[in-house]
């Protein structure tokens, strides 16, 4: 694992340790990694969703559209259970 210094004013170091304390960090550290993985699955999500706005529709997404996802979501639960 790869060292890396910060500096922040006092008033995010403060809720930094404020984070730790209240939300069960061990450390700052861990608590600023979560926020970068959360960052990254953020981005991950916004890469997706312009992916998705950019393709070609295949079609309409109408209640027959998401009846037909339930069901099929309904039977693959039912064969992995």
């Amino acid at each position: 694992m790869t060292t890396m210094n910060i500096s922040l004013p006092d008033t995010l170091k403060a809720f930094v340790d404020q984070q730790v304390t209240t939300a069960g960090y061990g450390t700052s550290s861990e608590y600023v990694r979560e926020l970068i993985r959360r960052d990254q699955d953020r981005l991950r999500l916004r890469n997706l969703l312009l992916e998705g706005a950019q393709s070609t529709p295949t079609g309409l997404a109408d209640a027959d559209y998401f009846a037909a996802l339930r069901s099929n979501t309904r039977k693959r639960l039912a064969t992995v259970a």
